[in-house]
C-alpha cells in the first residue's frame, strides 16, 4: 500500500483496537473481529490502490466493458481484477472463509465466516468518470454482520464499523466517529435512493417517486448503495431505500449505518436481488413512516 493507505489503515485499526481495550470484559470474540477489519481495511484499500491503477493504465474503458443482467449493467475487466485480488488477499488470509462476490466468486464457509464483496460499487460512475463509486467488504456469521470496511476510491476516504464497537470514516484529515444524520421530520428529511438495471423494476420506483416526493425534503440518487448507506451513517442524507440489492451491495453499509446508530431494516443475506426486497435505513421513526408508504419490505416489481 502507498504511504498514505498505510496512515489511514493504521488509524482505523487502532481507533478500534483503544476503543475495545476501553471495554471491560471484552471476550475473545472482539479480538477476532478486530483480526477480519484489519484484514478488511488493508484489502479494502490496496483493492482501491489497483483500481485506480488500472484505471490509469487502461485509460478509455470502452473496449474492457461487458454488460450483465441487462444492457445498461457494465462490468469491466477493473471490477474482475479487483474482485479476483480481493478473494485472493482474503482466502490466503483466511483459507477456511466463504465468499460471495459480485463477479462470480463464491465458496462455502468452512470457518462460519463468510466474506461479502463488490470491488465496484458503482461501476457506472466509474465508467463515467463520477467521483462515486466504491469497493465494499463485509464478514458476517450468518445473519451476524461483524465488520463492514467501505473504500470511496475517488476520494480514499475509508469508513468502517466492527459489530458492537462503532463506525468511523478515516481520510488524510483524520478519524471521524459516526453518528448519523440530526432527528429530522419526514417533511424535511433528505432521501436517498436508487434504481434497478430491470427495466420493469425501475418504471415500478419512479412510480413509487411520485408517491415520496411530496413527502420529503428531496431525493438524492448518487450512484452506489455502499457509498449511499455510508452517507446516512455520517449525516449527509437522512434516510435511504432502495428496492433489490444484492447482498455484497448493502452488506458492509448496512454495518457502518447500525453502528452509527441509526435503524437499518434489510433482506436476509442470502435474499436474491431479484426478489425486489427492500432495504430501508434512517433514524426509527422515519424509517416506520417510509415504510408506510413504500410498503414494509415487500418486494416491487
Amino acid at each position: 500500500m502507498t504511504p498514505g493507505s498505510q496512515a489511514i489503515a493504521d488509524a482505523a485499526q487502532r481507533h478500534f483496537t483503544q476503543g475495545c481495550r476501553a471495554e471491560q470484559g471484552v471476550e475473545r470474540a472482539e479480538g477476532e473481529k478486530l483480526e477480519l477489519l484489519e484484514l478488511a481495511v488493508r484489502t479494502a484499500l490496496s483493492a482501491a490502490e489497483l483500481i485506480t491503477r488500472t484505471r490509469g493504465e487502461l485509460g478509455d474503458l470502452t473496449a474492457y466493458t461487458s454488460t450483465k443482467s441487462s444492457e445498461v449493467d457494465p462490468v469491466t475487466v477493473v471490477d474482475q481484477q479487483a474482485e479476483a485480488h480481493i478473494v485472493g488477499s482474503l482466502s490466503a488470509a483466511r483459507p477456511r472463509d466463504g465468499f460471495v462476490g459480485e463477479e462470480g466468486a463464491q465458496a462455502a464457509s468452512e470457518s462460519g465466516v463468510t466474506w461479502y464483496v463488490d470491488p465496484i460499487d458503482g461501476t457506472v460512475n466509474f465508467l463515467y468518470g463520477i467521483a462515486q463509486y466504491a469497493v465494499s467488504i463485509a464478514a458476517a456469521e450468518g445473519e451476524r454482520l461483524l465488520v463492514g470496511v467501505v473504500v470511496n476510491v475517488a476520494t480514499g476516504t475509508l469508513y468502517a464499523a466492527v459489530e458492537g464497537s462503532g463506525a468511523i470514516a478515516v481520510n488524510a484529515r483524520g478519524v471521524e466517529v459516526l453518528a448519523g444524520p440530526r432527528p429530522a421530520p419526514l417533511q424535511q428529511s433528505l432521501l436517498a435512493t436508487g434504481f434497478s438495471y430491470n427495466a420493469q423494476r425501475r418504471a415500478a420506483q419512479a412510480e413509487l417517486l411520485t408517491q415520496l416526493l411530496p413527502r420529503v425534503r428531496d431525493v438524492r440518487r448518487m450512484g452506489s448503495a455502499a457509498l449511499d448507506l455510508c452517507a446516512l451513517a455520517a449525516g449527509q442524507v437522512d434516510l435511504y431505500f432502495e428496492h433489490g440489492l444484492h447482498s455484497w451491495d448493502f452488506a458492509a453499509g448496512a454495518l457502518i449505518a447500525t453502528e452509527a446508530g441509526l435503524a437499518i431494516h434489510r433482506p436476509k443475506l442470502d435474499t436474491p436481488g431479484a426478489d425486489g426486497a427492500a432495504i430501508v435505513g434512517g433514524q426509527l421513526e422515519n424509517v416506520r413512516a417510509l415504510e408506510r408508504v413504500i410498503g414494509g419490505n415487500l418486494p416491487l416489481g
